[in-house]
């Protein structure tokens, strides 16, 4: 159904992207958006990256360069080998090599060199590298966003030869890593805790992460951040990296003996995966990098923009991001028509713009055992079909969304019993049990169309708004006809969602996989949201949202306010801590609301229409993480004209200090002055009184201070229990 080496989509590098007015440029000089790309690439050359990084103003690439030369070494080669934009293995160098091929074992000595270059304006370059005798060429593309400077770049390679060429790596570029850079933070965690921050300090030797999953995993985020010794939230040099693929990945960072260091990231192939005959291409994932000297807030300042220029589907950028409802933690697979109409009523009264309808609605799905593959609704709970709950729904004001699980399947269903051969699996090999599921075969025309068909059919049938796009195991044994095809089915999913998107152009698709296991660049160019963790306890939810945030807007996070007593924790909350903790990012909710008690709904409801006063705030407001103690998290999203600011801080922990320290506030514009007011929650929580909470009048009137007050001195945070969260609203005046 699809190429078997050709990547579709929104590659940075496409076989439309021929030079068709090719010219040699000793020197090429990228510049946009306040980064510089400065290249070295003389036709017939090794083509060398002599600076990536902040813009360097009135700086060339011709200078760059002579101020980058190295020397030969003694007890080295004889002259000093720099590598090239694949550190090739026939380059010579030491450094890991970015590029592994071989022709039956022979021809793996790869020496690029450049066969052409051109040009589109100041920020665009296609730049064509060939070896004749290893008969591959390469076509490296760099894109520079003008508004933020983020840098997109991918590689194809091309096989020129009759015998086959098979490709075992191939990084999307092997870039510059500054040698200023002394920490790294890595992105890791697992099932119920993503997005945990790993701090690595300066290292000698090799930072390497390997994700085989299938997805982008749980445990091994295909991204990481860098900066300087003193970098910090909002100050310093830092930059981000980020690999925008939704299957199998590797990035590494190779800190070498000669006081060099690299980085790369690519796709994680497996044998024999990627075979290239005479003609054929295969096209590398985007690699995402972006520098600031506004610290780590300031790095991800620049991705949210660039995700929402240049990622996000225009479709829905009007919309406001809706409050859900989803029922999964309310009625797990006990579906009852009558108590989801209640719910559908609750949900209704206390704010929810969408209800989202979970698991088990379908097939024989009465458990997580059996069911998936079989995409009709059950007519053993549903006989008249969700005729009734939609429209109610509908008359309730609220959009109806549905859960899907489309590349699973139970061996317990009719489309397994019918079509056992339909499963991705490696021969000679037993298929490894993870949730009583198998991977479907979507590389297999007859998967991806019967796919189509019964998913299309649910939402023509009721007009479905929104499908929470689930995937919830690892794929450990990716084959098909017995080669390796990770690569062609992530492809796959993404043209599945693809062609759902465009036969239903309202439609919206949120990335789940058993929580934040699938939340990367690549698979939001045909999704609209990210389920961000199944943990939904509210304390642990801080945590998690910041580690995503360093990479995606609060737009696109779901956040979801939990039972009182969470389901994976089972710590208990109260409604104020987790309707608080859930206003910052994309709201919703995923409890029992009948079991909640009158004053907590109407606590939930004023939450949820708090959120809707600051939603376009919260979403389109530039998004700092405030440095504070480890007890504390403190975020806050500043209007773009600085007008307004809304800052959440939440105290996690008993603090070791008698009081709290100072809560300040960033991205202010020191010379306006604001009138600060406490939002949440609507009493004072302070444990003694007078607090700042009194003297400063801030549930009331509020008082009114400079930016350069607030952000140099501070404000007094007050004495406060564990587990409470209060938010500040800061409006300019004069």
């Amino acid at each position: 159904m699809h190429d078997t080496h050709t990547s579709h989509g929104h590659s940075p590098v496409s076989e439309s992207d021929s030079v068709e007015n090719p010219e040699d440029f000793a020197f090429i000089t990228l510049r946009a958006g306040g980064t510089l790309v400065a290249i070295e690439a003389a036709k017939g050359t090794r083509p060398f990256i002599a600076y990536c990084g902040p813009d360097l103003p009135g700086s060339a690439a011709e200078e760059l360069a002579l101020l980058s030369t190295r020397q030969h070494a003694p007890g080295g080669a004889a002259q000093h080998l720099r590598g090239s934009l694949m550190n090739e293995l026939g380059t010579g160098s030491s450094a890991p090599s970015g590029f592994v091929a071989h022709r039956s074992g022979k021809m793996w000595a790869t020496d690029l060199r450049v066969a052409s270059s051109a040009r589109d304006g100041e920020c665009s370059l296609i730049l064509t590298c060939e070896d004749a005798h290893a008969g591959v060429r390469t076509v490296h593309k760099f894109e520079l966003d003008d508004v933020t400077g983020v840098l997109t770049t991918g590689t194809r390679v091309e096989n020129l030869q009759p015998s086959p060429l098979s490709l075992e790596w191939c990084a999307s570029l092997t870039l510059p890593f500054d040698g200023r850079f002394e920490r790294i933070l890595g992105f890791s965690g697992r099932w119920s805790s993503e997005f945990q921050i790993e701090p690595i300090d300066k290292f000698s030797g090799s930072y390497v992460r390997e994700n085989k999953a299938g997805r982008t995993s749980h445990d091994c985020f295909p991204g990481l951040f860098a900066g300087a010794a003193h970098t910090s939230e909002n100050s310093g040099f830092a930059a981000g990296f980020h690999l925008a693929w939704s299957g199998n990945s590797k990035l590494r960072v190779d800190r070498l003996p000669d006081g060099r260091a690299i980085l790369q990231m690519g796709e994680m192939l497996f044998p024999a995966e990627i075979d290239l005959a005479q003609g054929e291409a295969y096209t590398t994932p985007d690699m995402v990098a972006c520098w600031s000297k506004d610290g780590f807030s300031g790095v991800s300042q620049k991705l949210h923009r660039y995700l929402e220029g240049n990622v996000f589907d225009k479709r829905i950028e009007a919309r406001p991001r809706k409050v859900h409802y989803n029922t999964w933690e309310a009625v797990y697979f006990d579906h009852s028509e009558a108590r989801l109409l209640d719910l559908a009523e609750k949900a209704a009264e206390v704010g929810a713009e969408r209800f989202v309808l979970d698991d088990g609605w379908f097939g024989g799905r009465r458990n997580d055992q059996a069911g998936l593959g079989d995409w009709w609704v059950s007519p053993d709970v549903y006989p008249d079909g969700l005729h009734t709950l939609v429209n109610r729904v509908r008359e309730l004001g609220m959009e109806f969304g549905i859960w899907f699980e489309p590349e699973m399947v139970n061996p317990d269903s009719d489309l397994f019993r019918k079509h056992p051969d339909w499963v991705l699996h490696a021969d000679g090999v037993e298929p490894i049990e993870s949730r009583h599921q198998l991977t479907l075969d979507l590389t297999r025309q007859e998967v991806f169309d019967y796919l189509y068909e019964k998913i299309d059919a649910v939402v023509s049938e009721y007009g479905v708004d929104y499908i929470k796009w689930d995937m919830n195991r690892d794929t450990q044994y990716p084959g098909s006809n017995g080669r390796g095809a990770m690569h062609r089915q992530t492809h796959a999913v993404y043209a599945l969602m693809a062609k759902l998107r465009a036969a239903h152009p309202q439609l919206e698709i949120e990335s789940c996989s058993s929580g934040g296991a699938r939340a990367d660049y690549g698979v939001l160019r045909h999704t609209d949201r990210i389920w961000t963790s199944d943990n939904n306890d509210a304390r642990h939810r801080h945590q998690i949202m910041r580690g995503a945030s360093h990479f995606f807007p609060l737009s696109v996070l779901g956040n979801h306010i939990g039972p009182r007593h969470c389901h994976i924790t089972h710590r208990i909350f109260s409604m104020e801590f987790r309707a608080a903790s859930a206003i910052f990012g994309h709201m919703g909710m995923e409890l029992d609301l009948a079991e909640e008690t009158p004053e907590d709904r109407a606590v939930l409801a004023r939450a949820i229409a708090l959120h809707k006063t600051y939603r376009d705030l919260i979403h389109g407001g530039d998004f700092y993480r405030l440095e504070a103690a480890d007890y504390l998290n403190a975020v806050g999203c500043v209007a773009q004209d600085k007008s307004e600011a809304l800052f959440s801080c939440a105290q996690l922990d008993l603090q070791p200090t008698t009081l709290p320290a100072r809560l300040r506030f960033v991205g202010l514009d020191s010379a306006k002055h604001y009138r600060v007011k406490l939002v949440w929650p609507d009493r004072d929580k302070s444990v003694s009184s007078p607090s700042i909470i009194d003297a400063a009048d801030l549930l009331e009137s509020g008082t009114r201070f400079t930016g350069t007050a607030l952000m140099e001195h501070g404000m007094q945070f007050p004495l406060v229990m564990p587990d409470t969260c209060l938010i500040y609203h800061l409006q300019a005046e004069g």
